[in-house]
């Protein structure tokens, strides 16, 4: 094990803290997670996972890649358990899995493990657009800690990163961005409280 690997460790702890928390508000009915996005971010990720390992990418890297699709299809079972987590999906929503799916339907058909990686990506970012839009309509709906979490297990395994190519961090520069938009998104009103604090927050 080197000095990387224990970096990969913690990076799993935090992601499994942060979905876990998600997973409990959607237990408890406070937080709604779009269907949408959550089950195509479990299958996305794990197709990157699979194209990841064909590529022969680095094991440690690609574990990120895996947790990304896992707990991900935990939080979607979550959301059938208890009624009150149900949000209702829209043309918006249905038209962005599409795109996701088509996006994954051409991966299936193409013989190329760095093009299917970054055809995972696209649908993995297809997927996130139902959230992205329900954080900035209703953030009340969504628990922020576990973007935070997914920035910081992010961030960690970077490191871990031994070859700078598509098949080793094409997922987690995306992963980076999609965190860092979802966290602006969520927690923007109180951005606003704290650089205007006599303007009301919209």
């Amino acid at each position: 094990m080197n000095f990387a690997h224990p970096l990969v460790l913690l990076s799993v702890l935090v992601s499994v803290f942060g979905s876990s928390a998600y997973i409990r508000d959607t237990l408890k009915g406070k937080t709604k997670p779009n269907r949408v996005s959550w089950s195509l971010w479990a299958l996305a990720p794990l197709i990157g996972t699979a194209a990841a390992l064909y590529a022969r990418a680095d094991v440690w890297a690609t574990i990120r890649i895996f947790l990304a699709g896992f707990l991900p299809l935990i939080v979607f079972t979550a959301s059938f358990i208890n009624r009150q987590s149900y949000w209702k999906l829209t043309l918006f929503d249905a038209l962005c899995g599409l795109c996701s799916a088509l996006a994954l339907i051409v991966w299936a058909t193409i013989d190329s493990p760095q093009a299917a990686i970054l055809l995972a990506v696209l649908g993995d970012g297809f997927a996130l657009l139902p959230t992205l839009r329900k954080a900035w309509t209703n953030p009340e709906t969504e628990t922020g800690l576990t973007y935070i979490a997914g920035l910081v297990s992010t961030l960690l395994v970077l490191p871990s990163i031994p070859v700078w190519n598509v098949e080793n961090s094409a997922f987690q520069i995306y992963l980076l961005i999609a965190n860092v938009l979802l966290i602006s998104v969520i927690y923007r009103k109180y951005y606003r409280r704290i650089f205007n604090p006599s303007q009301p927050a919209s």
